[in-house]
């Protein structure tokens, strides 16, 4: 029973964060950092396999994972759609849009995704990039460069 669980808290993390040596080399990078005595990556990946991009991509992931789950990207839809007053029906199609791109969404910011979404969704109505990235607190190029990477 206690190796099932353990087996299963590996498959947890190697969902959540990446390879368990990548994980552990993370977790005492951020340890290290916590404690106040910082140490540079390069330290921990001298004994090592991992490349640092690796083990750097597990610690952002531990530090989501430690602050709590993000609320669906749906919602941040939604949030600024209100802000923009945007109609229902163009929130309707800017979450088909974010579903059928779920693969170029991820690990991306959420607030900048929905602007996006929601600006292909208005047909890229002139004016309203401005407005969306206004209502996201993020800059039109940023906005722009999420519509690039999505297919409407």
């Amino acid at each position: 029973m206690k190796l099932a669980s353990i087996g299963a808290e590996v498959s947890r993390v190697r969902e959540c964060a990446g390879a368990p040596h990548r994980v552990a080399e993370a977790a005492l990078w951020l340890a290290s950092r916590d404690l106040g005595e910082p140490r540079p990556l390069g330290d921990f990946l001298r004994c090592s396999k991992a490349d640092k991009s690796a083990v750097k991509r597990a610690a952002w992931r531990l530090n989501e994972a430690a602050r709590g789950r993000r609320p669906p990207l749906e919602d941040y839809v939604k949030m600024v759609a209100a802000r923009a007053n945007l109609p229902a029906p163009v929130v309707r199609r800017a979450l088909e849009i974010l579903e059928g791109n779920r693969r170029a969404v991820v690990g991306r910011n959420p607030w900048v995704l929905a602007a996006a979404s929601l600006w292909l969704a208005t047909y890229k109505e002139h004016g309203m990039l401005m407005r969306l990235a206004e209502a996201a607190g993020a800059t039109v190029v940023g906005v722009k460069n999420a519509a690039r990477r999505m297919r409407a």
